[in-house]
């Protein structure tokens, strides 16, 4: 059994959602009937941006509308995470959207207090797991990569893909590469990391470097630095395969979060 990702690498136009809404639009548009998950990259509307009263929408607006009729055009789900104003309070959301119209949403847990996200946003405080054809997603956001508790969050094995969007910038790409790595690698799943490209308001530059992992770790897909999208086939049964034949999951510390 396969299941396809694809990963969409873009620059991001700063503080434009319909600008942002179009070009990713016309990057995914040759995706339709091809795939069946899209993710793109962390803010994807605006730019990793601190000023939600300006730029966050509310559940169900704009941004919402378009993932959903992105996912019904596709065929497939289409998701990334956006600025969100819930009722007067922010959060760094991540939205994935079904054809059917459903959408399921993943508020970033570990806010980046060295670029100040805590002073604006609430963290979210579950974890959240999604089936789609015959696969177990786990969708986290950008800061969430370097906390390795909470992506595995209990023993066992709750997922087959890890979802991680980004805002990471260039000064510690490498520490994304390993990172996305290890979290493939101590998970026993698949992991995409999707991260943007080009150069932000406050002048932070960023490389991308997205990428989709298989369970050891290797690279089935590296988009590098420049824009572009990346469609890989998983191959379920040989994920299956692996943690019978290696079940380290089995000797892993018991736990649970507050």
């Amino acid at each position: 059994m396969s299941f396809r990702v694809s990963i969409v690498q873009q620059s991001l136009a700063w503080h434009d959602a319909p600008a942002n809404r179009d070009r990713f639009a016309r990057a995914i548009a040759p995706l339709a009937d091809q795939t069946d998950l899209v993710v793109l990259p962390e803010m994807f509307t605006s730019g990793f941006t601190m000023e939600p009263e300006k730029n966050a929408e509310a559940p169900g607006g704009e941004t919402y509308d378009w993932l959903r009729e992105q996912a019904r055009a596709l065929d497939a789900m289409v998701g990334g995470s956006i600025a969100v104003n819930d009722h007067g309070r922010f959060f760094n959301r991540f939205v994935l959207a079904a054809p059917d119209g459903a959408v399921h949403e993943y508020d970033k847990r570990h806010l980046f207090s060295m670029g100040g996200e805590h002073r604006h946003y609430r963290p979210g405080t579950r974890a959240l797991l999604v089936e789609w054809r015959g696969i177990r997603l786990c969708p986290l956001v950008c800061y969430d990569l370097r906390f390795p508790v909470f992506s595995r969050r209990r023993p066992g094995l709750d997922y087959d893909l890890v979802l991680y969007v980004a805002s990471w910038p260039e000064p510690r790409t490498d520490a994304w590469s390993a990172l996305l790595r290890a979290r493939a690698i101590e998970n026993l799943a698949f992991c995409a990391g999707v991260n943007r490209i080009g150069t932000d308001a406050a002048g932070k530059e960023y490389l991308g470097a997205s990428v989709v992992l298989d369970h050891m770790g290797h690279a089935l897909s590296d988009l590098g630095g420049g824009p572009g999208v990346a469609t890989v086939a998983l191959d379920l049964d040989a994920l299956r395969a692996w943690r019978d034949r290696f079940p380290a999951h089995l000797d892993a510390d018991a736990f649970s979060l507050e």
